[in-house]
């Protein structure tokens, strides 16, 4: 069965698209980015096609790249384009599917609707948590949306460890923890491939 898995962060710059190719190798699975905003010559899709050395994956278009590094609502305007929801269906694929959001799942899209809703029933949503001042709150609050709105959650923490936060962490969601990603000194296609390998089996 095809797994569609869903990456969203605790915040920005938390390690989202390192996640997502380590995901992508390990499944090598496709990769979709619904929403790019800034960074258009460098985009996480360019990033993800660098970072990964299966010959499996595809990397499918964004269904809005826009121009600046902003929330998408506010890039969106920017650009003079209202971002549509109905607009961003995932492709379709008969190989598992890695989706990544943009920033976290209250991130406004326009102005009624958020990544959340883009997040459909069927995926398995992980969330990248990454130790600062305020990080528990931020992954307690996102957990805890995403199992209201009856979402499969688990975490990947990411950066180095920070033992107290980790645990109150994994005590309080009850949700399971795939693993962590170290602060590493540079990601490469075998930095990720060793990751693929050590969390494939809790994917």
């Amino acid at each position: 069965m095809q797994k569609k898995i869903f990456v969203t962060g605790i915040s920005t710059e938390v390690g989202k698209t390192i996640v997502s190719a380590i995901l992508v190798e390990a499944l090598q699975a496709d990769y979709w980015k619904p929403v790019q905003a800034g960074e258009l010559e460098n985009s996480d899709s360019h990033k993800i096609e660098k970072l990964i050395s299966n010959k499996k994956t595809k990397i499918h278009s964004n269904s809005y790249a826009l121009h600046t590094p902003m929330s998408p609502h506010a890039s969106a305007e920017i650009d003079k384009v209202t971002i549509d929801v109905k607009n961003i269906t995932a492709p379709k694929t008969n190989n598992h599917l890695v989706i990544e959001g943009a920033g976290g799942i209250l991130v406004p899209l326009n102005d009624t609707e958020t990544v959340l809703d883009i997040i459909k029933p069927d995926y398995h949503v992980i969330v990248v948590s990454r130790h600062y001042l305020g990080s528990i709150n931020h992954t307690l609050l996102t957990v805890n949306l995403l199992k209201q709105k009856g979402f499969k959650v688990s975490i990947i923490f990411s950066g180095k460890e920070h033992v107290t936060t980790e645990a109150i962490i994994k005590k309080m969601t009850e949700v399971p923890v795939i693993g962590r990603i170290e602060e590493e000194p540079y990601f490469d296609q075998n930095v990720i491939r060793e990751y693929a390998e050590l969390f494939k089996e809790k994917l």
